[in-house]
């Protein structure tokens, strides 16, 4: 077990419990990395949908990255750490006298499909403060997969409802610690009044007794135990700060905390997140807002249609090649809606829609991957468009990570199809926005994403840019005649909304 001692160098420690592996990140006042680990986590995915993982590895996937950040770092004053964790992902522990938070059932992910009637009914007989937050309950909520597990499981007297953050957490503390309301958003929280609709709840099959307390994200939930300590490598004392799920924590890592900033993440699919000072309603449901630590709103919402469409099409080692020959044919001869499965949940919710090709192709192959491209950039105006029909501010500039950043020219493809610039910030894991979280615990929100988060590139329109309009109206006119959108926003993607 590490004293803790005094030390030139102070850092912060970011977290970032997913679904492939631990993260975790030391980092200081500049944003420099110091250390970082990474241990893998392996998952048991059914046929019938189900996903779980196994909580153990969760800790001892934490302790091993921590040591190993911890040893890259060399020595370092850890002044504070917070934990993001997938959004969604529940599990049953109890409270014994060795273990503040001991699994009684595995961890059921954000994308376990089991509790259909349970879902079933949380849509049907949702809270009332649900709808005054512009939430409408999913079938893919905790809340559902909760009272699925209990209803199958033998109630004890210390067993209570856990998020995945909260195991890593409790056991940090060395008792049962209060949940922030990011994480527990899908749980039914209040995110305004930081509380649980207990009545409502209850009517659904939940007693409140067994849920943790709530607070608001960068709250101090304790410190680290001894027992912590010895396990992690960690000083005795070092503050635990209250977090937020994933999505949020790569926003905070991308900086995008004033009013009218968006960012992207372009990965397998399309996660849009941006900054409100008010509460956006969207009657379609398709956009749902979490309360951020400075109390304004973040609205956003996640798109099936991203760069999966185009590692199942193509060869990932031919795509510089496909990608010069697409650059000498913009726009594409073809319009294109990539998806891989079924179903759209953002900037529109049609659990039918399929990809589509539409347009004859001069070259099969290239025009494909063109149209793939140029579809994912269409994608991204739409979340624009949509999130400024419901009167948000959009500004200028928007924020892209994730995988597909990597490719220059699809990054500035992004900027011209977007009319704005953007800009791909050095560094945007999920691990370095909790260690952003932790440091605003001293100097504030505004002042830690200033002094740690770090643009590396930009990328302006090209003046050439308006060429994509066309096929934009144009594609936005097929959504229309599928009936995947409505006139609403069909009409404010044809006047060109979000155009500066």
């Amino acid at each position: 077990m590490r004293e803790a001692r005094p030390t030139s160098r102070r850092a912060w420690m970011g977290v970032d419990i997913g679904t492939q592996s631990v993260r975790v990140l030391l980092v200081d006042e500049s944003g420099a990395v110091l250390g970082r680990g990474s241990v893998p986590l392996p998952s048991r995915r059914f046929d019938d949908g189900r996903h779980e993982q196994d909580p153990e590895t969760w800790w001892n996937g934490f302790a091993e990255a921590c040591q190993e950040a911890l040893a890259a770092a060399g020595p370092v004053e850890v002044a504070g750490l917070a934990c993001c964790a997938t959004s969604g992902t529940v599990l049953l522990v109890e409270e014994t006298p060795t273990d503040p938070a001991r699994p009684l059932t595995p961890g059921l992910m954000y994308d376990d499909g089991r509790a259909v009637e349970e879902g079933r009914r949380i849509e049907e007989e949702p809270a009332p403060v649900w709808a005054e937050r512009a939430l409408r309950p999913q079938r893919s909520w905790a809340l559902a997969k909760a009272l699925w597990m209990l209803r199958r499981t033998p109630p004890r007297p210390r067993m209570r409802l856990a998020h995945q953050v909260d195991l890593i957490t409790s056991r940090l503390v060395g008792r049962p610690t209060a949940v922030d309301t990011s994480h527990a958003l899908k749980t039914g929280a209040d995110p305004v009044d930081v509380r649980w609709p207990a009545e409502d709840l209850r009517r659904l099959g939940l007693d409140p007794a067994l849920l943790p307390d709530l607070v608001r994200p960068g709250t101090i939930l304790g410190t680290v135990c001894p027992a912590a300590a010895e396990r992690t490598g960690l000083a005795v004392g070092v503050p635990v700060v209250a977090g937020m799920t994933d999505g949020c924590a790569a926003q905070l890592a991308a900086g995008v905390l004033r009013l009218g900033e968006w960012s992207f993440v372009l990965g397998t699919t399309t996660v849009l997140k941006g900054v409100s000072d008010r509460l956006l309603h969207d009657p379609t449901g398709a956009l749902y807002s979490h309360r951020s630590p400075d109390d304004l709103w973040w609205p956003g919402g996640a798109s099936n249609a991203g760069a999966g469409a185009l590692s199942a099409a193509f060869d990932l080692d031919d795509f510089p090649r496909l990608e010069r020959l697409a650059a000498e044919r913009e726009p594409a001869r073809c319009l294109a809606y990539p998806l891989v499965g079924t179903g759209e949940r953002f900037p529109f919710r049609q659990p039918e829609a399929e990809s589509f090709l539409v347009g004859a192709p001069a070259d099969d192959e290239v025009d494909r991957f063109a149209a793939i491209l140029q579809g994912v950039a269409f994608v991204a105006r739409l979340c624009l468009d949509h999130v400024r029909a419901l009167g948000a501010q959009v500004g200028e500039r928007v924020v892209v990570t994730g995988g597909a950043t990597r490719s220059a020219y699809w990054t500035q493809l992004q900027a011209d199809v977007l009319r704005r610039e953007v800009a791909v910030p050095e560094h945007a894991e999920g691990a370095l926005g909790m260690a952003l979280l932790a440091a605003a615990t001293e100097t504030g929100l505004a002042t830690a994403a200033q002094r740690m988060v770090r643009p590396a590139r930009v990328f302006q329109p090209r003046t050439h840019a308006d060429v994509f309009d066309e096929p934009y109206v144009a594609w936005v006119d097929e959504l229309a005649r599928r009936g995947w959108i409505g006139d609403s926003l069909a009409d404010a993607a044809r006047a060109g909304a979000v155009t500066p």
